[in-house]
């Protein structure tokens, strides 16, 4: 099964990304862990990418395509793939779509796990972090036992600069303005799949597996 996981910051995606891979065995492919590897390991394409990181620039679309292109044709993407984080345009959506016919491995099915802005900017604004331990927590949904304490390891709580809500709300206005028209894009080739992520995280994962059954 070939799948695109969509979803706006803060909708989970990394949640059920790592769940749904587990349980049906295909690699959940993110751009960003891509070029890490690419980088780290010095390939030809990663030393192009890293010269534009290194000037602080976004990596082109024709040097990301290449590496996703190279990534789906490794042999754990045999029985499929789970796509986290590209496309992220319409353009990006046109390239997949080229490489993707090339190296016969068609989407099936998009997932778009849909919440509201409100709803995320809660999501995201109420995360505290551990600055010793990395242990994460949430003033509403999952408190430390002491107010601004890691229960892990003592350390006392912060907040992360993209967790205040002025920096939350500016990066859902790039989302919706850059990638929510692939929601559009996909609606039209007729295989986009929305989900309501504003649910638990059990009732989402049950929601698109039952999606994701239906193309195993």
């Amino acid at each position: 099964m070939n799948i695109v996981l969509f979803g706006p910051p803060g909708a989970g995606k990394g949640t059920q990304a790592k769940e749904l891979t587990k349980k049906y065995g295909i690699p959940h492919i993110s751009t960003g862990d891509i070029l890490r590897a690419n980088v780290r390991d010095g390939t030809e394409l990663g030393m192009k990418a890293k010269e534009y990181m290194d000037r602080g620039e976004l990596v082109p679309d024709t040097v990301l395509i290449g590496l996703i292109r190279n990534r789906l044709n490794e042999p754990d993407c045999k029985e499929g793939y789970l796509l986290d984080g590209y496309p992220r345009t319409i353009p990006q959506a046109d390239a997949l779509d080229i490489i993707l016919r090339e190296i016969g491995k068609l989407l099936d099915v998009v997932i778009n796990i849909d919440v509201s802005d409100d709803s995320l900017v809660e999501r995201l604004s109420g995360r505290r972090t551990c600055p010793t331990c990395g242990e994460s927590y949430h003033v509403v949904f999952n408190p430390p036992e002491q107010q601004g304490v890691c229960d892990a390891c003592g350390s006392q709580l912060y907040q992360r600069d993209d967790d205040r809500e002025e920096v939350i709300r500016q990066r859902l206005a790039v989302y919706n303005q850059k990638t929510k028209p692939l929601i559009d894009y996909y609606a039209k080739a007729g295989i986009l799949v929305n989900i309501d992520g504003s649910r638990s995280v059990d009732e989402v994962f049950r929601a698109v597996s039952g999606v994701m059954d239906k193309y195993k």
